[in-house]
């Protein structure tokens, strides 16, 4: 490729400082753009650059990973808030968000490594995908409204991010809609992207939330415009492979697989082996084997290539994020394959919600009446998407050890080689599946032992402690976090007879009372019954069974403390929060909320100190955002357009 494609690498290559920098120092590298074809009708940035934006608008694009695209410029834009923990992670100083460089950074306005009087350096990329919507194909989508501006790589930790401006302005994937967000939906997605991080759930990140005033966006109702500016390890999502395979553009397929192998997860032989027992996965994630040779195996040569590896790496990252979306009750509205992140990300905040009171059926898309993307279905949803991601792979995957031959490679699969090749494809797909499963309950098991505050998981644990409480949950309608967060509060020696327990079974109830089928008295009774057998578990786990002490039974509220969340950003508080910024013009309260969520498993944060410094917050606004769910916030649904 020409020159100026490639100054990613060396752009600021220099720059190795690991103290915090300005947004314009921290190093910046364009490898995505270097190393995949860019759509035809822009070769060169100076193309795209030197075309009038407003002729940069939707259309067909084949035959290329990406599209170079600026940002819409915008006049005047306010930032509203960042997140403090976002700008450790990327490295920029603190107190620096508020220069205007920053600002015009993360509005769009200032364009960092390109140079536009010599018209050469890095520049923005919206990527083409397309995807499976509610399991129907949608054909081409691509980044309607985001447009990434470049990666960085943070000296300190060596992880490198790639920085994106969502709702940003029209792209050649928009299709029909006009390449802007709304500030409603980007308030919901400051505040998850960093929520779910803080609470350890994979997620892609958000470093600021800017308004654009006087843009007014079209969607239910005329809505302020807003950018938010946010970064994961990669924007990559099956639907970047499902385009290609429905244009049988084979030879960009083995591409686009061949970078997120070598420039996404670092090389080829990180990639991990098949496990030995899929029923009995030794750790979370599985111990990743190398393979230094394609290795074949058995007479049908069902083979551990490095694309079924790259397949397995990718399958067993969304395990492990879905298990965790399970174990805290988080939902993603629209799992469709163009919102499941290559790198197990949780990705492109739509119609999300965390759960109130306990519904496997729940969705928060009020659009899906079939409750596709329901609580329950969300695990069986991610592996229909990973399928449609080995299908994409099916190729290389089912040619085994030939997959490097140049006739292979050149040509692709003879007549007489297809049966063979699906059938070997088919068998190991399947066989990923199991690790699928087993990834999954490892983790999921995991997570729920710990959010119980065991140290030690019991085959018995499942039924009689897991599925039995969520059952009780959902029979007497009770909170699903607040429920963990009480029982992190309840002393042993508070349960030793039947009557104490049926007594401290109200903790978990709401304050208006239990809804649900047998109202308190058949409540007590259950819950009481559960927290007999949960006593019985604890006793084992940190005493001799008998007995525990007071300071194992403190050690392990603290543990518990500190897996289950005292503040998660419910559906009815971002309600609020949208509300008061959009109407009110408070800007305080984003500072507030995004403090509480990047801090989640705390007893309380007005008055004390984080990091060295001094917490004002307000303490009625916490005592609400952590106590019972008003009745009528319970179980909110949305639009895509949240």
């Amino acid at each position: 490729m020409a020159s100026q494609f490639t100054n990613g690498a060396s752009h600021s290559a220099a720059n190795t400082s690991t103290t915090a920098q300005t947004i314009n120092d921290i190093p910046k590298s364009w490898n995505f753009t270097s190393k995949l074809p860019a759509d035809s009708l822009f070769p060169t940035p100076a193309d795209s650059h030197k075309t009038p934006r407003d002729q940069i608008g939707p259309r067909q694009v084949r035959d290329a990973l990406f599209t170079w695209v600026r940002p819409q410029p915008i006049t005047d834009p306010h930032l509203l808030a960042i997140s403090p923990a976002a700008l450790r992670d990327l490295n920029i100083l603190p107190g620096t968000e508020t220069t205007p460089d920053f600002v015009n950074t993360v509005a769009g306005n200032k364009l960092q490594g390109w140079d536009s009087e010599k018209l050469e350096g890095g520049y923005p990329w919206a990527q083409c995908y397309g995807g499976f919507q509610f399991g129907q194909w949608a054909g081409q989508l691509g980044d309607g409204r985001a447009i990434s501006l470049f990666e960085t790589t943070n000296p300190r930790t060596g992880v490198r991010y790639e920085v994106q401006l969502k709702g940003a302005g029209l792209t050649p994937y928009s299709r029909f809609a006009d390449g802007k967000a709304v500030l409603r939906s980007s308030i919901r997605e400051f505040v998850v992207s960093e929520a779910l991080h803080a609470l350890g759930v994979p997620s892609t990140r958000a470093l600021s939330l800017t308004l654009l005033p006087g843009v007014r966006v079209r969607r239910e109702t005329t809505e302020p415009g807003a950018i938010v500016a946010r970064f994961a390890e990669s924007w990559l999502r099956i639907g970047n492979f499902d385009i290609l395979r429905a244009r049988g553009d084979r030879d960009n397929i083995r591409k686009l697989a061949t970078y997120v192998a070598e420039d996404v997860f670092g090389g080829w032989e990180r990639l991990p082996g098949r496990l030995d027992d899929p029923d009995k996965p030794t750790e979370s994630p599985p111990p990743k084997r190398g393979v230094a040779a394609d290795a074949v195996e058995g007479p049908d040569e069902s083979a551990e290539n490095r694309f079924t590896r790259l397949y397995r790496e990718i399958v067993r990252r969304n395990a492990l994020t879905v298990a965790k979306w399970q174990a805290y009750g988080f939902m993603n509205g629209v799992l469709n394959t163009d919102n499941t992140s290559l790198f197990g990300l949780s990705i492109d905040f739509g119609p999300f919600a965390f759960m109130d009171n306990f519904d496997p059926s729940y969705t928060p898309n009020h659009d899906d009446y079939m409750l596709r993307y329901s609580y329950r279905n969300q695990p069986s949803i991610i592996w229909w998407n990973l399928v449609r991601l080995g299908e994409s792979l099916g190729e290389s995957i089912g040619a085994g050890s030939k997959v490097d031959d140049p006739k292979f490679v050149e040509d692709g699969v003879k007549e007489e080689e297809a049966s063979a090749i699906i059938e070997r494809a088919e068998k190991i797909i399947m066989q990923v599946g199991e690790e699928y499963k087993a990834v999954f309950l490892g983790e999921y098991k995991k997570l729920m032992t710990a959010r119980l505050g065991l140290k030690n998981h019991k085959e018995s644990d499942f039924d009689e402690l897991f599925s039995s409480i969520l059952d009780t949950m959902e029979a007497l309608e009770l909170d699903f976090n607040l429920f963990f967060r009480r029982l992190s509060s309840v002393k042993v020696d508070e349960l030793e007879t039947e009557e104490a327990r049926k007594d401290k079974a109200g903790v978990f109830f709401y304050s208006d009372g239990v809804s649900g089928i047998g109202g308190e008295a058949e409540g007590r009774k259950r819950v009481g019954e559960w927290l007999g057998k949960w006593r019985q578990r604890v006793l084992e786990d940190w005493g001799n069974g008998q007995t525990v002490s007071e300071e194992q039974d403190n050690e392990r509220m603290q543990a518990m403390k500190k897996v289950n969340p005292n503040f998660i950003p419910r559906s009815w508080i971002l309600d609020e929060v949208i509300k008061r910024v959009e109407k009110n013009d408070e800007r305080d309260v984003l500072d507030r909320i995004m403090h509480m969520a990047l801090h989640p498993f705390e007893e309380s944060w007005a008055g004390r100190t984080f990091e060295g410094k001094e917490y004002k917050g307000d303490i009625d606004e916490e005592t609400r955002w952590t106590s019972d769910v008003p009745k009528t916030g319970r179980a909110l649904q949305c639009s895509c357009s949240s």
